[in-house]
């Protein structure tokens, strides 16, 4: 019996790595060998940039609450500890997004921390 050599199993995966791979500059994307590569590294840094994700966006309301708080004349950490100690439970997204659309409201949770930083 013959060997079948053009099975629609091996095409059907390699147009599968070939569709992932569209608009991939050079051989990666029409370049079955090269694709592959290119393909298993862009899904493992997708995977690894989820997870990334998380961090950027802390770090950006971090960024944020602690410009607004110095225009207040107080440090970040300062903030965030007058906070805990008065039992104020918002977290640094909602923080964020209260220094940006409303900076009154913003000024009253700080002066809440200076209350609580002198007691």
């Amino acid at each position: 019996m013959s060997r079948a050599v053009d099975g629609t199993k091996r095409n059907n995966r390699r147009a599968k790595i070939l569709k992932l791979a569209k608009g991939f500059t050079g051989r990666r994307g029409t370049n079955y060998k090269a694709a592959k590569d290119g393909v298993v590294k862009a899904l493992s840094h997708a995977y690894v940039d989820r997870r990334d994700r998380k961090g950027d966006f802390r770090q950006l309301w971090i960024a944020r609450i602690n410009a607004a708080v110095r225009d207040e004349g107080m440090s970040y950490s300062r903030f965030i500890d007058g906070l805990t100690k008065a039992g104020v439970a918002l977290n640094r997204k909602a923080l964020s997004n209260l220094a940006i659309e409303d900076p009154a409201a913003f000024k009253a949770v700080v002066e809440t921390a200076k209350k609580a930083l002198n007691a």
